[in-house]
């Protein structure tokens, strides 16, 4: 089993930063896919930025420029920056982390960190 835990949500301006984190724990192979994940009230869940282990990293549309994803392999860490926060921004925040055991997808979610954006 893995375990994801994730802090730095918060309320938040318009314009401002905040950082999020998440640490995986548990049965963690050397390969694995983490990302960032958002959902907003009555909107469905959307990726928002992933890193590969080899470090490719893909962000969605609306937050490209804005957000930068991270990570740290030893820490088994990563991170999501988030610059220039609108109110449409504002949603819960899932850490995902996808690894394949023996073929066998495996995808784990933490318990979401809330983000509002509002003056």
């Amino acid at each position: 089993q893995v375990q994801l835990v994730e802090s730095g949500g918060g309320l938040i301006r318009p314009g401002g930063s905040l950082r999020l984190s998440c640490t995986a724990s548990g049965s963690i192979l050397s390969n694995y896919i983490m990302a960032w994940y958002r959902q907003a009230p009555g909107k469905q869940r959307e990726e928002v930025a992933t890193i590969l282990s080899s470090g490719r990293i893909v962000y969605a549309d609306s937050v490209k420029g804005r957000f930068t994803i991270s990570r740290d392999n030893a820490k088994k860490t990563v991170y999501l920056q988030m610059n220039s926060l609108k109110p449409e921004d504002t949603a819960v925040y899932y850490c995902n982390l996808f690894q394949l055991l023996s073929s066998t997808p495996n995808n784990y979610w933490g318990q979401g960190t809330q983000v509002t954006v509002s003056s």
